[in-house]
């Protein structure tokens, strides 16, 4: 089949936004860093805001800075449609990730008023505060807000100096005590749809340039702190040892094999912290982290008690003291029948063959599968590389992605 049409939307315009929204934050690597709450994050939400001025959209910020470009429709009392992604990013990120949702929805909706395409929902392209969980180690903020599921707890997470979520939110003039007036009520949301980079290769192993998501794997997130026994290094003997570190070895490797073993667990260590850290000091404490996920909550679920017993049982071996905390846990969510099949036509349409395929990633939808039916777009990543500079989606393919979101945006919200 084709690769798929273009005749609606202004693929220039979208890809000049893309590369122009790139430049803030933007790192000497070539990377791009915006945390959320800071000074990158508000630029690219007042570009981002004054473009969707100039689509012709309503413009506010919600209670916790979620920010949303508004077009009415025949019935704008009517359950709303909403498109979007977020802005903020992970330390040295790319280009892609977030922000193509984001300008892909406002090109997609600037088109269907361009065009003057009548839609009896209101459509309203959304930016998620904070998605990525990179400053605070506790993500989708944003959603959780508009799911009404965001805690006083929640708003407790802190930096790595030590900023709370709701001091950070003070500080760019938003209030904590205002988030449940972010929360959307029962009924009020038709449906909630997402163009996002693939962070794979599936699709690029099938040489498509999109694709339909099935459903997205849940995260579940711990700290592990391995607690032994400083020592100078040259005069405790190996057999009286009590080194947090080799026991944390041992654990992550238990780690790797209790996710080899299933089809879709991953599992990843992205932190490791030791202490005292000398070079000829024995480790007296470990720490790391452990980001796991799977589409099926049982299956993930017992990866980790699995992985809980293994750590356990090393550190008793060692005499070592063992505290496991539990930062986040996500349930995976399955992305809704009606949407993907409105998608797969649209698809069929553009002449793409309709390929399914499940996001390992988490996505601010998840958030609100309980409040609305999902539905993901995924556009082709090359190598399957993301949150590096390196990132990348070609204009064709980002184009493609945002004219099967505008087809399919026109069917939903009618």
């Amino acid at each position: 089949m084709a690769s798929g049409s273009i005749n609606s939307i202004n693929k220039e315009r979208l890809w000049s936004r893309l590369m122009r929204l790139a430049e803030i934050g933007r790192q000497a690597s070539g990377g791009v860093t915006r945390m959320s709450f800071t000074r990158e994050e508000r630029m690219a939400k007042d570009l981002v805001a004054a473009w969707m001025r100039d689509a012709g959209l309503s413009v506010r910020e919600d209670a916790v800075g979620n920010l949303i470009g508004r077009l009415d429709g025949i019935h704008p009392d009517a359950p709303v449609v909403l498109a979007g992604s977020h802005l903020d990013s992970v330390p040295n990120g790319g280009n892609f990730d977030g922000p193509l949702g984001v300008l892909g929805a406002l090109e997609a909706v600037q088109t269907i008023r361009e065009q003057g395409i009548s839609h009896i929902h209101p459509i309203e392209v959304i930016a998620f505060t904070d998605e990525e969980g990179a400053r605070f180690r506790f993500g989708m903020i944003g959603s959780r807000a508009l799911a009404g599921t965001l805690t006083a707890d929640h708003l407790q997470a802190q930096d790595a100096d030590g900023v709370t979520v709701a001091a950070a939110m003070r500080s760019v003039g938003l209030s904590p005590d205002q988030v449940r007036t972010a929360a959307r009520a029962a009924g009020s949301v038709k449906a909630y749809v997402e163009l996002h980079i693939e962070q794979g290769r599936v699709l690029e192993a099938a040489n498509l340039p999109a694709g339909i998501v099935t459903g997205i794997a849940g995260p579940l997130w711990l700290r592990f702190r391995v607690l032994g026994e400083a020592g100078h290094a040259g005069t405790t003997p190996m057999r009286m040892r009590k080194d947090a570190l080799a026991a944390a070895a041992q654990v992550v490797t238990a780690v790797e094999t209790a996710a080899a073993g299933q089809e879709r667990t991953v599992a990843t260590v992205g932190q490791l912290a030791v202490s005292p850290g000398g070079v000829n000091i024995i480790p007296g404490c470990a720490e790391f982290t452990l980001d796991l996920r799977d589409t099926d909550e049982r299956v993930r679920d017992e990866v980790e008690r699995h992985i809980r017993q293994q750590a356990e049982a090393i550190c008793a071996q060692r005499g070592l003291r063992l505290e496991i905390e539990e930062l986040q846990r996500v349930p995976p969510v399955s992305c809704s029948a009606w949407l993907q099949e409105e998608m797969a036509t649209c698809a069929r349409e553009m002449g793409i063959q309709p390929l399914s395929l499940p996001s390992g990633a988490g996505h601010d939808g998840m958030q609100l599968a309980g409040l609305c039916p999902i539905g993901m777009l995924f556009v082709r990543s090359k190598n399957g590389i993301s949150h590096q500079p390196e990132e990348w989606s070609s204009p064709e393919d980002c184009a493609i992605g945002v004219e099967l979101l505008y087809r399919t945006l026109v069917r939903v919200a009618n």
